[in-house]
């Protein structure tokens, strides 16, 4: 067992940074080369219709995962966590690459997930225990800067794979950019850390993926593969709740719940993760469907949809890292969760009157507008949430930040999925050419990757690209209803004086408020 230093210098803080940041960059890039590349990938293995599966487990994965990593790193240390993290990361990378069928991928790209969970949660937890939170605006800014990055390079990357190798490429890629992290953070990240008796709750967490499972797929297949009123959906939904419901009870009752029910008596936190939620949901809708709308919608290859996502890319970055610094000089962090999520909502507005003929002045500044917004939002509400917490919760405050966004997220796709096949399912066969034999059909049957509908004859694309874009409009239009609701809760955040002492170290004593100072200088 060690004990803590009583102060970090500056020169250690960038080290311990550069380390979470690789590690950061391997999760973010994940998430973005894949969207460039999801229409070939699902033309290549399946339909359009299990495209919101490929990113739907991951995302149920890495939400499952996140506060068990919390957990976890109290027994073992946060580095140790990060790393494992790393291992199970690359090795679903590599597995996803050499997938023979959807189901494959699918599967692969949950394990993926699970450390994906554990990358970001470890991050966030390593930068509230090192930096006091007046200081901790700029560095989760630069945190905001690397999704930001990731977020150009990995449409980017994926689209040059998808046009000039393979879309297995998009999951290789991860093996190097892995290792390298693997070797930072081994040589970099060594925080001390007071070990403590735990008791993981293994029983809770089953209940949690249980629960949150069963209604995925009860939104997944509900519309889409079975009528919502059939026993299964209705069953799918029924069971969902009663596991989530068995869940709260057994968190309730339990030594060290992975979500203690007494987090949400503070205010901060309980207003903040039913608004990680929202903004968790309402992102997606974004980001995920923009590249199918552009490659199929536009015409554009899939490396030209991965550039032209590059305005909202840096409004993310600007806002990010200009938010930090303003948090930092100001001490106040309350304004700009409210202005960004009135921003996203007018953004993601302008993103759903884009069509065809849509000039490209104006979907670069829809993007923009809608990336401003999102980059004044999800690290300040982890800020507001570390700032509020004792220093004994602080690894499960984070993780529930982490956890409620990535639930946000996965319902999003999920239901953000099933309204996209519900839009072409409903506007397909009224487009189409009279006499197209699947008019009377499966509609559905005629969207396949972006290369098979470009060869279809002209008037049935015509038809298909119409119905994309009505279905994707809706989409976007159920995004900013989600965002425009977040606007209107987030005026209820409180907003408290950010603390100037951190406690360095993986964790403090009960009851202790503060830790000690830390030299924290301008980066």
């Amino acid at each position: 067992m060690t004990t803590a230093p009583s102060q970090l210098t500056h020169r250690q803080i960038l080290l311990v940074f550069s380390g979470l940041m690789s590690g950061v960059l391997l999760a973010a890039l994940d998430q973005t080369i894949v969207s460039t590349a999801l229409p070939t990938i699902v033309g290549e293995l399946g339909g359009v219709d299990h495209l919101s599966w490929v990113v739907t487990s991951y995302l149920l994965t890495s939400t499952a995962s996140t506060p068990l990593y919390g957990k976890l790193s109290d027994l073992y240390g946060r580095k140790q966590m990060f790393q494992a993290a790393i291992v199970i990361f690359l090795v679903g990378s590599v597995l996803s690459g050499l997938s023979q069928d959807m189901a494959q991928l699918v599967a692969f790209r949950g394990i993926q997930g699970i450390g994906a969970g554990g990358l970001m949660a470890m991050a966030f937890a390593i930068i509230g225990d090192i930096i006091p939170p007046r200081e901790r605006g700029r560095y989760t800014g630069y945190l905001g800067s690397v999704f930001a990055v990731a977020s150009v390079a990995g449409p980017l990357l994926g689209g040059l794979f998808v046009d000039h190798l393979s879309w297995r490429w998009v999951f290789y890629i991860n093996v190097p950019i892995g290792g390298a992290a693997m070797v930072v953070t081994a040589k970099v990240l060594d925080l001390p850390f007071v070990v403590r008796r735990h008791r993981v709750d293994y029983e809770g967490a089953a209940l949690l993926v249980a629960g949150v499972t069963t209604l995925l797929l009860a939104l997944v297949w509900g519309g889409n593969e079975y009528p919502w009123g059939s026993p299964l959906i209705i069953g799918l939904a029924v069971a969902g709740a009663v596991l989530l419901t068995g869940f709260v009870l057994w968190e309730g009752r339990a030594v060290e719940p992975i979500i203690p029910l007494r987090l949400f008596r503070k205010p901060v936190f309980r207003m903040s993760v039913i608004l990680s939620f929202v903004v968790g949901m309402g992102m997606f809708g974004g980001i995920i469907f923009l590249p199918l709308f552009l490659q199929v919608v536009n015409g554009v290859s899939a490396t030209n949809s991965g550039l032209l996502t590059l305005p909202m890319m840096i409004g993310i970055m600007i806002t990010s890292i200009g938010s930090g610094r303003l948090i930092t000089r100001t001490g106040r962090y309350k304004a700009y969760p409210v202005a960004g999520f009135g921003v996203a909502a007018f953004g993601m507005w302008m993103l759903s009157r884009m069509d065809a003929a849509t000039t490209p002045p104006y979907s670069s500044l829809s993007m923009f507008v809608f990336g401003l917004g999102i980059g004044l939002i999800s690290q300040v509400l982890i800020l507001a949430m570390q700032n509020e917490a004792d220093p004994a919760d602080l690894g499960t405050t984070t993780s529930s930040a982490t956890f409620f966004r990535q639930i946000g997220g996965s319902f999003g796709v999920a239901i953000f999925g099933a309204v996209m096949t519900a839009g072409i399912t409903r506007e397909l066969p009224r487009l189409l050419p009279e006499g197209t034999p699947t008019s009377g059909g499966d509609a559905g049957s005629l969207l396949n990757s972006p290369e098979v509908i470009r060869s279809l004859p002209d008037g049935i694309r015509d038809a298909v690209v119409k119905a994309l874009t009505l279905a994707i409009h809706d989409v976007f239009l159920l995004a900013m209803a989600v965002l425009l609701v977040g606007f209107v809760l987030v005026w209820r955040l409180r907003e408290l004086p950010l603390r100037e002492t951190a406690a360095v170290g993986r964790n403090a004593p009960e009851g202790a408020a503060d830790g000690p100072v830390l030299a924290a200088e301008p980066i």
